[in-house]
């Protein structure tokens, strides 16, 4: 399994405890000098909350750090990270982030290029089946969590 395999694995495996928690399955870790130091998953079911997405669930969980560490940080998200995710991104200077799949859902992807940050798009097929199951199953509540109506 390579490194960047690993990372994915273990986003896709908080994706599958949230799911197991009744919530949407969507995961992230965030990786500084080859280590994890938060994991994450969409939690807005569980919790009630109205911004607790993978990405954010995952930074909440590392807890306070400098920015040198945000600087050099790889964000992995098994899902496209939408506006609000972007945008935490971009506050806190991440320059990386890797995408499990963006098919079933693109955030502002072209944003963050243009303001640096470097995506990879791994178009994983756990990932999207994870996804596609998921909105089949539960449309209403994807839609809310991404602000359609």
């Amino acid at each position: 399994m390579t490194t960047m395999n690993k990372y994915m694995a273990a986003a896709i495996g908080e994706a599958r405890k949230g799911e197991r928690c009744g919530g949407i399955p969507i995961g992230a870790v965030l990786v500084i000098d080859g280590r994890i130091v938060g994991r994450g998953h969409n939690q807005r079911v569980q919790k009630g909350s109205s911004i607790l997405h993978a990405e954010m669930d995952c930074l909440e969980n590392a807890g306070r750090l400098p920015a040198s560490d945000y600087r050099k940080a790889v964000l992995y998200s098994t899902l496209s990270p939408c506006d609000m995710c972007s945008g935490t991104v971009l506050l806190y200077g991440i320059r990386k982030v890797v995408i499990g799949e963006n098919r079933t859902f693109q955030g502002p992807e072209e944003l963050l290029r243009s303001r640096g940050v470097r995506l990879e798009i791994l178009d994983d097929d756990e990932c999207q089946q994870m996804m596609r199951d998921f909105i089949a199953a539960h449309h209403s509540l994807w839609n809310e969590d991404i602000g359609e109506s």
